[in-house]
């Protein structure tokens, strides 16, 4: 039983279907995101039963709402994209689009766009300013939380990108690119992996809720 603790640290209830009895709609985090699932979940039979039942449905949830985000990442602005979608759902396809748009600068350079890598700096620039102007706005608790997440983590994106620009970094195999921690969507597989050097780990889609993030530093990156 002890795989199914994860179960607890960040969910709080469940949203039922009043029409029948033990089935589960949706899934509450502890500090109140709302996330609904993909199909309902039965919580009949014996609670190791069920239990097992509803890790599996955390799990499909995070991976179909993941799915719906990294597809739909081009099809509106970003702000609005962030806002549709929830905390951990938003924070992940955007590592996902970052290291996706990365690796399309270092492909312009190969093809003799110099600037390419110093253009999407300044994307990211005005991807930061974006949000930071939503930030001044009247924002509910949970939006507020989820836009400074991810400005923590685009921050550390940005100056990924600032430390290749100066290094004079030209192509996707450099060290500097490969040791970091880049997630990547799978079309083939469907699914979400972070490599790092030459080291791959599938995302286990576990919930964590919206959650706030420490400030990644030179020594936390290391």
């Amino acid at each position: 039983m002890k795989h199914l603790t994860k179960l607890f640290d960040s969910m709080a209830k469940l949203k039922s279907d009043k029409s029948k009895e033990k089935v589960a709609l949706a899934m509450t985090a502890k500090d109140g995101e709302d996330i609904d699932f993909p199909a309902p979940c039965d919580l009949s039979g014996q609670v190791e039963v069920w239990l097992n039942r509803l890790l599996d449905m955390q799990c499909r949830t995070i991976l179909h709402w993941l799915t719906e985000a990294v597809q739909a990442y081009e099809e509106k602005s970003r702000e609005q994209w962030i806002l549709d979608f929830p905390a951990q759902i938003a924070l992940t396809g955007s590592q996902i689009w970052w290291t996706t748009e990365v690796n399309m600068a270092f492909a312009k350079l190969e093809e003799g766009f110099e600037n390419a890598l110093k253009d999407y700096y300044k994307k990211q620039v005005s991807q930061l300013n974006n949000l930071i102007t939503m930030l001044l706005t009247d924002l509910t608790k949970d939006a507020r939380q989820k836009i400074m997440t991810i400005c923590t983590i685009d921050v550390h994106a940005r100056d990924v990108v600032t430390k290749m620009i100066a290094a004079k970094i030209e192509n996707s195999g450099e060290f500097l690119w490969q040791s970091q921690l880049r997630h990547r969507w799978d079309d083939e597989k469907k699914d979400c992996f972070a490599n790092i050097c030459d080291a791959q780990f599938k995302y286990a889609h576990e919930y964590l809720g919206n959650q706030p993030r420490l400030v990644v530093t030179p020594l936390t990156d290391r």
